[in-house]
């Protein structure tokens, strides 16, 4: 991994949540009530843990954000400065900071309901805000978890400039992004029910994801990497053969934020100037330990724990 001094300068523009998890043997069936889970209160939100992420593998991290006026947006701060990102851009808001209920059960599935909050607030002025540090990052990355239109201004800022940007289009679009936005894309990270809602195209294993991977490299970008679960990942860089990369083998007990875990690992990767495919081994790693762990960004490893596997 690299150096402090070399860091690579990464900046995520995404949401900021307040996670608040319950853990039962089962998830509840509507109308039924359980007993005797185990409570745990977490910072969360889908950009800050990506930012959590990539800050301890070993980036620069800058996030760009919007939390309340309130004490879980002053806790949500202070936590990611004690991380060394830097938080400067993060706005503070009248609408209170956003929060994720999550019910967990004893494999490590989950149900997630959220609150937005002030991450509905995140806005393209918030992103032009950041142009100065985007323009000197090494990668971007962004979600779905705040306005489309914010994400479609950092997008453009980063590519006047640039600069590669990575989507994790999470959670799953209601309808596919524009040709406009993704041509600003370098990356993206879907899911198998992601990549479905992104191209109309069924993805229920190999070959179906390929295929998926196909028509979003057809606007565009440059690499496609389709997680598939226990299966693993596919791999299809632009021009390159698709490969398939099984996940690791591990006791799962918290899903929460392994997708994010992945995204964060694979901008420090690709920051740092691996390949997509060296990226990609490098995202399955962290996120097989993050899934050994209850919550989000409690789950997320740093760089030692990945060089000591």
């Amino acid at each position: 991994m690299s150096q402090p001094s070399e860091k690579p300068s990464i900046v995520v523009v995404g949401s900021s949540n307040t996670d608040m998890v319950i853990k039962a043997d089962h998830l509840p069936v509507p109308g039924e009530t359980i007993l005797g889970g185990e409570f745990m209160m977490a910072a969360g939100g889908k950009g800050a843990n990506q930012a959590v992420a990539a800050a301890r593998l070993g980036g620069r991290v800058t996030l760009v954000s919007r939390v309340g006026n309130d004490s879980l947006g002053e806790q949500a701060i202070a936590g990611y400065q004690a991380e060394g990102i830097d938080t400067s851009l993060i706005q503070r808001d009248e609408k209170p900071t956003g929060v994720a209920l999550i019910l967990v059960d004893n494999k490590g599935q989950n149900v997630i309901s959220v609150a937005p909050g002030a991450n509905y607030r995140l806005s393209p002025a918030d992103a032009d805000r950041a142009e100065e540090v985007i323009a000197q990052a090494k990668m971007v990355v962004v979600q779905l978890e705040t306005p489309l239109d914010t994400i479609e201004r950092t997008a453009k800022i980063a590519a006047r400039h640039g600069v590669p940007v990575i989507l994790d289009p999470a959670p799953a679009p209601s309808q596919p992004l524009s040709d406009e936005l993704l041509a600003s894309i370098t990356y993206i990270k879907p899911n198998q029910t992601e990549a479905s809602r992104l191209t109309g195209i069924d993805v229920v294993d190999e070959k179906s994801a390929q295929q998926a991977a196909e028509v979003l490299l057809a606007k565009g970008l440059r690499g496609v990497i389709v997680t598939l679960g226990a299966a693993g990942a596919l791999v299809v860089p632009a021009g390159e053969q698709a490969r398939l990369l099984p996940s690791k083998k591990v006791d799962a007990v918290d899903a929460t934020a392994a997708g994010d875990c992945f995204c964060g690992a694979m901008a420090v990767a690709l920051a740092e100037g691996k390949s997509l495919l060296e990226a990609a081994r490098f995202a399955i790693d962290a996120a097989a330990i993050s899934v050994t762990r209850m919550g989000a960004q409690p789950s997320l490893p740093c760089a030692r724990e990945l060089e000591e596997r």
